[in-house]
């Protein structure tokens, strides 16, 4: 029989008790699965040309207060407790004093402290182009608070979306059009026809399907506890315990893939994530995607890796932390994340392992890429060995993330004798380090300025922007900066 220990909804226990499954996991699919039948009639009958901001402000927040009821039982105080305490401190003490207190409690109340604090006390000639394109200039309404914080679109799997950017869908503005009049300070407004989501909803949703599909029937065949088992690591040679590490920790990525991807549909289906059209007309409802699959496992660096898993919260951190740190920027970064995640040292022992290797590719890649650009096969070559690299590293940092406890991780960097953090510090002591460059006036905003141009040529079709915050410029803004202050 499967787990009935839950503080949430029995009602489906007949239901995981077939499928044997625990219940927790149950009523979290399900949930999800009626917020993309929810999300779709939102679109269709609450739709900001038939009702007002307020309506859909309120259904949303009262849907997502329901799933969380659902699924977690009185848990579900939780969410209300944080957003209501949260939201005392930025009315009674005052926006300008909540951009520190509040930095762990979670993704969407420090985004939103951060994005106040911008607005409203901050020069803009004091902020970073993607930062002046978040600022909020008011204080939110209760109402707008909750809805952002608990509607039922992301409150069980997310994505973090920016505060500007979930007002600008509430009101219908997503898909207006902004181009300068005959004056400079003239603007002309007017709606595109809406886009359907349809297509892209569909295309996500069989990537769900693929992924539980896999993640159904191989993950249990490739646990990663089985790297740490003491008869394989004693008759296994070690082409195959490098191997299997690559291959139980590819298997255990299905389960993400799957949630990220129906959290990403289950937004799209209420018409929210849309980001523009690419060069060839179509539609992109990729705005609060949080990972590029592809990208993932072709990745030749660590860096690359990265900027495409779990993307929202990589933004998330850049925004909070990395921009914002005084001294060794990566390293709080990588400390916060773990902090976020939660107590299980696993998780600490991940991140800081991903510090020392970060550090050590950045080298690596600054002192030998350049090497290998020309020709063609010997760029090939490289890449195809990069990526070798990549994958182990990747698998060799994250086996803690998933074994939780200290005593497993260290037996299994033990059965490695450690081998990649000697490699890592070596590499940092024998090659020259460059010192990211940070700052309004280095590189990156040159970086910045190129990529907006670019983007607002490929994505508006002639026209200067769309009034999504967040937007096409906004997004690849983030992406340019991450590449130029983190470059390996």
């Amino acid at each position: 029989m499967a787990t009935t220990s839950t503080t949430g909804s029995t009602l489906l226990q007949p239901l995981s008790n077939a499928v044997q499954l625990p219940i927790d996991q149950v009523n979290f699919v399900v949930c999800q699965l009626f917020a993309l039948l929810a999300a779709i009639w939102f679109r269709t009958y609450l739709h900001s040309s038939k009702t007002s901001s307020f309506i859909r402000h309120v259904v949303a927040t009262l849907l997502g207060l329901y799933l969380a009821l659902f699924c977690f039982g009185w848990y579900a105080l939780h969410f209300l407790v944080q957003s209501g305490i949260s939201y005392c401190i930025m009315v009674i003490i005052g926006v300008e004093n909540t951009h520190n207190p509040m930095m762990i409690i979670t993704q969407k109340i420090t985004s939103l402290a951060y994005e106040i604090h911008d607005g409203m006390f901050r020069k803009d000639e004091e902020l970073t182009p993607s930062q002046r394109g978040l600022a909020v200039r008011r204080m939110p309404s209760l109402l707008e608070y909750l809805s952002y914080n608990c509607n039922f679109m992301g409150i069980l799997a997310g994505p973090l979306c920016s505060y500007k950017d979930y007002i600008t869908f509430i009101e219908g503005r997503s898909y207006q059009v902004t181009q300068s009049g005959t004056s400079s300070r003239e603007e002309l407004h007017w709606e595109r026809a809406e886009p359907s989501p349809n297509v892209a909803v569909i295309q996500k949703l069989l990537v769900c399907g693929l992924s539980l599909f896999f993640h159904l029937t191989i993950c249990n065949t490739f646990p990663v506890e089985h790297n740490i088992d003491e008869r394989f690591q004693a008759a296994a040679w070690w082409p195959a315990k490098v191997i299997y590490l690559y291959v139980s920790l590819l298997a255990a990525r299905p389960k993400y893939y799957f949630a990220w991807t129906l959290a990403d549909a289950i937004n799209n289906a209420a018409g929210f994530g849309f980001r523009g059209y690419d060069r060839n007309g179509e539609a992109r409802w990729d705005l609060i995607s949080n990972l590029r699959i592809q990208q993932i496992e072709m990745s030749t660096s660590f860096k690359m890796f990265l900027d495409n898993w779990n993307i929202q919260t990589a933004l998330w951190l850049k925004r909070v932390c990395y921009e914002r740190a005084s001294w060794s920027p990566t390293i709080q970064t990588f400390v916060l994340s773990a902090i976020w995640h939660g107590v299980y040292p696993g998780y600490y022992l991940t991140f800081l392992t991903g510090v020392l290797m970060t550090l050590a590719a950045r080298a690596v890649r600054n002192n030998v890429r350049h090497y290998f650009t020309e020709p063609p096969h010997l760029k090939l070559l490289y890449d195809v060995i990069t990526w070798i690299i990549t994958q182990i590293t990747i698998s060799y940092t994250v086996v803690p993330f998933v074994l939780l406890s200290i005593k497993p991780s260290l037996m299994f960097y033990s059965s490695w004798y450690y081998c990649l953090h000697i490699v890592g510090i070596l590499v940092l002591l024998l090659l020259p380090v460059k010192k990211a460059q940070r700052g309004k006036n280095t590189q990156e905003n040159v970086q910045l300025s190129r990529s907006k141009k670019f983007d607002e040529r490929e994505y508006s079709l002639g026209q200067n922007s769309f009034s999504t915050t967040n937007n096409v410029c906004s997004q690849n803004q983030e992406v340019a900066s991450r590449h130029s202050s983190l470059n390996q």
